[in-house]
């Protein structure tokens, strides 16, 4: 019986090895697995992390560290039990991840945890953005990784194909002088899935703030106010992003959208993109005309090109 019970003993280990093995793990004592207790020498070491509100970026969390993030987030590994056990049963069927294409690595299958910010050594709860499960990293230190990525993801956020909101008139494409015109924005929220650091990120740009030219030199906004359209008997009443026009002529009508974005680091939480960026739409032309009023004793049937009639011709210059 001490030999079978040694056999299945090494059989567990080798299992455990191979494993390590192929999370790209050593046998050294170099460091500790997992945010809250882990395996020696992998080379991760996740910790518990939070948000910082100034640069948003996910990182290890300081003593006395203040975010406005309710949350604070850690990872296991996908099979893991405890600080040193491995569930053998959980290996067979656990996520493969892919070596990466640049450099060959291995990913690493993670589970991301998350409790609330406020409790201290809390009970985790597994994190499931989307519905998603396991994920995979690749990076020896993403906590290092993690801050890089949070460090160059504003300017890439605003580097974005990120379609700018579409600006319509009414009336259009003439309206009148003294009369209000209704001119509202038409912006939707976007998701892009971008390679940064070797990492797989999604983002999400949701539009927030409009800010209108109205091509005579005057603005509105930034506003969080999109506006929006008119049924036809309703058109001249003043609306939150109308506006009256004091000149004719013509007149290029724009609309600037600032499009605010979260970012998430192969399947973690969602983290804010610090700051908004700004996207100009294409200028429509609105042609702002004069009216007149006057009145005919002329008989249209006896004189069709009379002033006032269908046949009139206006003079040169006259809308």
């Amino acid at each position: 019986m001490a030999s079978r019970r040694l056999i299945i003993t090494l059989i567990a280990l080798m299992l455990v090895m191979a494993q390590q093995n192929l999370a790209g793990a050593t046998t050294s004592d170099s460091g500790d697995y997992g945010g809250h207790g882990g395996f020696k020498g992998s080379g991760l070491e996740a910790g518990v992390w939070v948000v910082d509100p100034a640069s948003g970026e996910k990182v290890p969390a300081p003593p006395g560290f203040v975010s406005n993030d309710p949350n604070q987030y850690s990872y296991d590994l996908q099979c893991q039990v405890d600080a040193d056990t491995l569930a053998i049963a959980c290996l067979p069927g656990q996520l493969q991840c892919p070596p990466r294409a640049e450099d060959g690595k291995a990913g690493v299958p993670v589970i991301w945890k998350v409790a609330p910010r406020s409790i201290t050594n809390p009970t985790w709860a597994e994190w499931k953005p989307n519905g998603n499960g396991p994920a995979c990293l690749y990076d020896e230190k993403p906590e290092d990784l993690l801050p890089r990525i949070a460090a160059r993801i504003e300017q890439d956020f605003k580097n974005l194909p990120i379609t700018p909101a579409s600006v319509t008139a009414q009336p259009s494409p003439h309206t009148l002088r003294g009369a209000e015109t209704n001119i509202f924005a038409d912006a939707t929220e976007q998701q892009f899935d971008v390679t940064i650091l070797g990492q797989r990120v999604h983002l999400v740009a949701t539009p927030v703030e409009y800010t209108y030219s109205y091509g005579d030199g005057t603005t509105f906004g930034p506003t969080p106010m999109a506006g929006g359209p008119l049924p036809q008997e309703e058109w001249g009443q003043k609306t939150r992003t109308s506006h009256v026009y004091g000149q004719t002529g013509d007149f290029p009508v724009a609309v600037t959208t600032s499009f605010r974005g979260t970012y998430s680091v192969n399947g973690g939480p969602a983290l804010p993109v610090p700051g908004t960026g700004r996207f100009a739409s294409p200028a429509q032309t609105l042609q702002v005309w004069r009216s007149v009023t006057r009145h005919y004793a002329d008989d249209c049937n006896v004189n069709p090109a009379g002033e006032g009639c269908p046949g009139w011709v206006p003079p040169p210059g006259e809308k």
